[in-house]
C-alpha cells in the first residue's frame, strides 16, 4: 500500500469555486491526504465520487464483495456487465477517470492494524457492527480519524470519531473580518477609528486582531494577536499605545480566527452514549429511536445472516423485539417509538440513490473536515430519515410480493416502494432546465431511479451553456474532453434512459417552442438554474401550465431544495436578485458612441488618440505605454484633482517604485495585454522588465492624456485613424478568468490594489479579485450532491400520486455548521371575494369564444356572471389570443370597484 510521495501543484482553475469555500491552506492539506474507504455500494460510491472530485491526495478502495442487482439502484460506477465482479475492481477505472490528479488504489485483503497506520482517515460503509467496533478502536488508539456511514432504505446514520484532542484550525466558512483604519490614538487604551464599512460581520468584544500597512505607528504592524473591545460609536479599544509612534495614515485591521478543540469518544463508548445532531427535543428523541433501530438491525443481521425481507411483517416484529431487548441508552429514559421502528424494519432492505447521494455528500464533507481541519465536525452522530416518502395511508403501503427482487437494476428501489412506483417513474416526461453541477447530479438521479426510462417516458434537458473547467470539480458526467460540448452522458449510467438535449434557452424569446404543445407533454419540471431571473421565469411557466416544480441552489456549504405542487403548496417566490444560488449572472451593458453625449465622446476620444498616436512595434514599446498608463492612472490624474480639492477630500498620488511588486506587476500585466491587442509577443520575465524600466525616462503627462481643444487635434485623430486602418486590425480581448497565463486577472488585481493604495483602503488579494470580477459564486461538490439527493426524495412523492401537504419538504442545509433543516411547505394563500375563493394556482373558466368576439364582450360576460370587474395583466397580444382561443383565460391580477 505504499503511496509515492511527491508535491502537487494546486490547479486553481479546476478548483476555483472550491477554493473560495475552503481556501488554499485547506486545499493543500486535502491534496496530501490518504483516505481508506471500505464498502462500495451506493453510499460508498457517492463518498468516493465526492472525494475524488474535490482532489483528495489518494483514495484506497476496499470491497471484495461481488456486484449484485440491488447495487445498481444507487451505485453510479457499476453496470449490468459488472455483475459478480468485485465492487472495488469494477468501480476503480471509472472513479479514477474523474480526476487525474487523484491516485486511486484497491486493497483486496483484510483491514488490519498495519494497514490502518498508513491513512489519516478511514471510512466504513455498509459494514457490520463487529467490524465497526474493531476498526474504530484501532483508529481511536492510533489517532486516525474514523467514520461510519450507512443507509437502510429511507433512513441513514453517520458517526465521526476524530479523537480526544482534535484541533479545528478554521471553524467557520466566513473570511476574517477586515477594515481600513482612519485613525489610532496614543493612550491607554488606544482607540482605533475605522474608515468605511467592515468587510464582513461586525467586530465583537474579545476578538483577536492584528495590523498591517500602518504608517507612523509601525509598532502595531505584524504584532501578535491583540484583543479588542467595541465602543458604542463603533470605534475599537486596544491596549496601551502611549509609547508608540504617532499615527500618520493608512493601515488595515484584520481578525485572527481562533482555533477550537473538539473531543470525540470512541465508537464503543458513543454507542451507548450517543451525542446526536438535532435542533429540538423532539428531534433528539427521534434520533435516539433511529439509533436503536440501527442497533437492532445489526443484531438481526448477526443472528440470521441477512437483512429483514422487504415489507415482511414477521421480520419487522423480530426487529422490534430485538430493539426492546437492547441495553438502554445511558442518560435517557425515553420510550421506543415502536411504530417508527416497525416502519424502518419493513423498508430497510432497500438501497436508494437519493439517500446515498445526501448521506454520501455529508460523509465526504466530514472527511474533508478531518483532513483540512476546516469547519467544526459532527458531534458525533447524525441521523437522517425520509420516511415521509412513504404513503400516509397504510392501505397504500407495498406488500412483500410487490417488493420481491425482479433481477433488474431497480431491485434496491423496488424493495422500498414496490413495482407500482417504479412503473410510474418509467413513464414520466420531465423537463430539466440547466445541466450544470446540480443539473448533472439530477441527471444521475434520474438515471438511477429510472425516470422516463420506460416506454413513452423521457427527460428533456434545456441548457445552452458550455462546460467550463471549473465545473469539473463539482460534477462527474462531463470530463475535460467534454468541455464546451453538451452531451447526454447520463445515458451511460442507464442505457434505458431517454434524454433529449435542447440548446434553446427557456425564456420569453422561445415561448413559440416551449408553449402549450410542449408543456402538454411534460409531467414535471426540475430547475437547476444559475440566476434568480431564470428561476422566476421557469416558475411562472410551471404556475401557468400547472406543473410541479422541483428547485435547488447552492452557495458554498449552503444549499436549499424546494418543491412546488399545483393547488397544494405556495408557488415559487424566491428573491429577485439575491440569496442562495449556485451562480448569479449580472447583465453587462455595452455602450456605443450613439448612446453618449458630447463630453463623453470627447473623453473617450482622448483615450483613443492616446492609443492610436503611436503603434507599438516591440515589447519595449508596450512597456513604455504600460508605464505611462500607470503614471496617468495613479499619479498624474490625482495631482490634477489636488489642484482643485483639499487633500483630505482626494486620493493620494503614488510614486512609481520599481522595487514594489504591485507596481512592477501592473506594468507587466498591462504591457502584455497591450501586446496581445497588437499581435506582438509578450513576456513574463520580471527580472528583465525591472532592468528595462531602469532605462526608461518618465512619461510626459501631456502626451499621456491629450486634451481636445482645437480642430487641429481632431484632424490629428482622423489622421491617426487613417494610418491605423492600413495596418493590421486591433485584436479585442475578452475577459477570461480561468486562464492564469493571460494576465487578465493579474491586471485587475494590480489595478485594484493600486487604487486601494490611492484611497488608503484595504486591497483585495488575487483570489478575491478573481472571484469579484469573474462573478464566481463559491461552490463545492458535496453541497451540490446533497441538494440533488433531497430533490429526488421529493420526486418520489410527486410521481407517486396525490399526497397531502404534510408529505412534502423544503430543505436547507449548511454543511460547515452541521445544520440540516426540513419543513413542510406553506399552503397556497386563499383569496376570497363574496362567494368566490381562489389561489395563485386557480384559473377562471369561461366558455370558448369565437375569434370575432371582442375583449370587451368577454369582460362583460365575466362581470355579468360573477358581478366582478376584471383587470388583466398579460404578457402580450400573442399570449392573449392563445388563451382566448383555448377557451381558458388565466387571470393574473384581479381588482374590483
Amino acid at each position: 500500500m505504499d503511496v509515492p510521495e511527491h508535491p502537487k501543484l494546486l490547479d486553481e482553475e479546476l478548483y476555483s469555486r472550491q477554493l473560495d469555500v475552503l481556501g488554499i491552506p485547506a486545499m493543500q492539506r486535502i491534496q496530501k491526504a490518504k483516505v481508506l474507504l471500505s464498502g462500495l455500494q451506493g453510499l460508498g460510491a457517492e463518498v468516493a465520487k465526492n472525494l475524488v472530485l474535490m482532489g483528495v491526495g489518494s483514495l484506497t478502495l476496499h470491497d471484495p464483495h461481488p456486484t449484485c442487482w440491488p447495487d445498481l439502484a444507487a451505485q453510479i460506477f457499476l453496470s449490468e456487465e459488472d455483475l459478480q465482479r468485485s465492487r472495488a475492481e469494477a468501480s476503480h477505472t471509472r472513479l479514477a477517470q474523474l480526476n487525474e490528479t487523484v491516485q486511486v488504489f484497491i486493497h483486496s485483503g483484510d483491514i488490519t492494524e498495519d494497514l490502518l497506520l498508513d491513512f489519516q482517515v478511514v471510512v466504513l460503509t455498509a459494514s457490520k457492527l463487529e467490524e465497526q467496533l474493531k476498526v474504530g478502536t484501532l483508529c481511536h488508539t492510533h489517532g486516525i480519524c474514523f467514520l461510519v456511514a450507512d443507509t437502510r432504505g429511507l433512513v441513514g446514520q453517520l458517526f465521526c470519531d476524530f479523537g480526544e484532542d482534535f484541533m479545528v484550525q478554521d471553524p467557520t466558512e466566513a473570511e476574517p473580518l477586515t477594515a481600513a483604519i482612519k485613525d489610532i490614538s496614543q493612550g491607554s487604551p488606544g482607540i482605533i477609528t475605522l474608515k468605511g464599512e467592515v468587510n464582513g460581520h461586525s467586530f465583537r468584544d474579545g476578538d483577536l486582531v492584528t495590523f498591517s500597512g500602518i504608517e507612523g505607528m509601525v509598532e502595531l504592524n505584524g504584532c501578535s494577536p491583540q484583543p479588542i473591545r467595541v465602543q458604542k460609536d463603533g470605534s475599537l479599544e486596544i491596549g496601551d499605545t502611549t509609547t508608540f509612534s504617532h499615527y500618520l495614515r493608512g493601515g488595515t485591521i484584520t481578525e485572527v480566527k481562533r482555533s477550537k478543540t473538539v473531543k470525540h469518544e470512541s465508537l464503543d463508548t458513543a454507542l451507548l452514549q450517543p451525542r446526536v445532531v438535532a435542533q429540538s427535543t423532539q428531534e433528539v428523541h427521534r434520533a435516539h429511536c433511529l439509533h436503536q433501530a440501527f442497533r437492532a438491525l445489526h443484531e438481526f443481521q448477526h443472528l440470521y445472516g441477512r437483512l429483514p425481507q422487504p415489507w415482511d411483517p414477521v421480520d419487522a416484529e423480530t426487529v422490534v423485539d430485538l430493539a426492546r431487548a437492547l441495553e438502554p441508552l445511558q442518560g435517557t429514559e425515553e420510550l421506543l417509538d415502536e411504530a417508527l421502528l416497525r416502519t424502518i424494519a419493513l423498508s430497510s432492505a432497500g438501497c436508494l440513490s437519493p439517500m446515498a447521494a445526501f448521506l454520501g455528500a455529508v460523509t465526504a464533507q466530514e472527511v474533508l473536515k478531518a483532513i483540512s481541519r476546516k469547519f467544526i465536525p459532527l458531534d458525533q452522530w447524525l441521523y437522517f430519515d425520509a420516511l415521509d416518502c412513504l404513503p400516509e395511508d397504510e392501505k397504500l403501503l407495498p406488500n412483500p410480493e410487490d417488493c420481491a427482487p425482479r433481477g433488474c437494476r431497480y431491485d434496491g428501489q423496488i424493495a422500498v416502494f414496490g413495482t407500482g412506483l417504479q412503473d410510474k417513474l418509467s413513464h414520466q416526461h420531465y423537463l430539466l432546465v440547466g445541466a450544470g453541477a446540480i443539473g448533472c447530479e439530477m441527471l444521475k438521479g434520474f438515471a438511477l431511479v429510472g425516470l422516463g426510462a420506460g416506454g413513452g417516458g423521457g427527460v428533456v434537458v434545456a441548457d445552452m451553456d458550455h462546460i467550463e473547467r471549473s465545473n469539473l470539480s463539482r460534477q462527474f458526467l462531463f470530463r475535460p474532453q467534454d468541455i464546451g460540448v453538451a452531451a447526454a452522458a447520463a445515458q451511460g449510467l442507464n442505457p434505458d434512459l431517454r434524454v433529449t438535449p435542447l440548446t434553446y434557452p427557456l425564456d420569453p424569446t422561445t415561448e413559440n417552442f416551449y408553449g402549450d404543445n410542449f408543456f402538454s407533454h411534460v409531467d414535471g419540471v426540475v430547475a437547476a438554474l444559475d440566476s434568480f431571473q431564470a428561476r422566476h421565469y421557469v416558475a411562472a411557466r410551471c404556475t401557468h401550465y400547472l406543473k410541479p416544480l422541483l428547485e435547488a441552489g447552492t452557495q458554498g456549504t449552503h444549499g436549499s431544495a424546494s418543491v412546488f405542487i399545483p393547488h397544494v403548496t405556495k408557488t415559487y417566490s424566491g428573491p429577485a436578485s439575491a440569496g442562495t444560488s449556485e451562480d448569479t449572472i449580472h447583465p453587462v451593458t455595452c455602450t456605443s458612441l450613439a448612446d453618449m453625449d458630447g463630453p463623453q465622446i470627447l473623453t473617450l476620444l482622448q483615450q483613443v488618440l492616446g492609443v492610436l498616436r503611436v503603434r507599438p512595434q516591440t515589447w519595449k514599446d508596450c512597456v513604455v505605454w504600460a508605464l505611462g498608463h500607470w503614471q496617468l492612472c495613479f499619479h498624474y490624474d490625482i495631482l490634477q484633482q489636488l489642484r482643485h480639492f483639499p487633500p483630505d477630500k482626494c486620493p493620494q498620488p503614488l510614486e512609481f517604485d520599481i522595487n514594489q511588486d504591485t507596481h512592477l506587476c501592473y506594468v507587466l500585466a498591462a504591457a502584455n495585454l497591450y501586446a496581445q491587442m497588437h499581435g506582438l509577443p509578450g513576456s513574463s520575465d520580471q527580472t528583465a522588465l525591472r532592468e528595462l524600466l531602469k532605462l526608461l525616462p518618465q512619461p510626459d503627462p501631456q502626451h499621456l492624456n491629450p486634451i481636445f481643444t482645437s480642430p487641429e487635434q481632431l484632424k490629428e485623430l482622423q489622421k491617426a485613424l487613417e494610418v491605423w486602418s492600413k495596418g493590421s486590425p486591433l485584436k479585442p480581448l475578452l475577459f477570461e478568468k480561468d486562464d492564469d497565463s493571460n494576465f487578465h486577472v493579474d491586471f485587475v488585481t494590480m489595478a485594484a490594489s493600486l487604487r486601494s493604495q490611492n484611497y488608503g483602503i484595504l486591497p483585495a488579494n488575487r483570489a478575491q479579485s478573481k472571484r469579484i470580477v469573474g462573478r464566481i459564486i463559491p461552490a463545492i461538490a458535496t453541497t451540490t450532491a446533497a441538494v440533488a439527493g433531497l430533490l429526488v426524495l421529493e420526486l418520489y412523492k410527486v410521481v407517486g400520486g396525490t399526497q397531502p401537504l404534510g408529505a412534502y419538504r423544503h430543505s436547507y442545509l449548511n454543511l460547515a455548521e452541521n445544520r440540516f433543516d426540513r419543513w413542510v411547505p406553506s399552503a397556497p394563500t386563499i383569496q376570497t371575494f363574496q362567494h368566490l375563493k381562489w389561489t395563485s394556482w386557480d384559473r377562471l373558466k369561461v366558455p370558448a369564444v369565437q375569434p370575432e368576439r371582442t375583449l370587451e364582450s368577454l369582460l362583460a360576460y365575466i362581470q355579468e356572471q360573477h358581478g366582478l370587474r376584471v383587470r388583466m395583466l398579460l404578457h402580450g397580444t400573442a399570449q392573449l389570443y392563445s388563451n382566448w382561443f383555448s377557451g381558458c383565460l388565466s387571470l393574473v391580477c384581479w381588482s374590483w370597484n
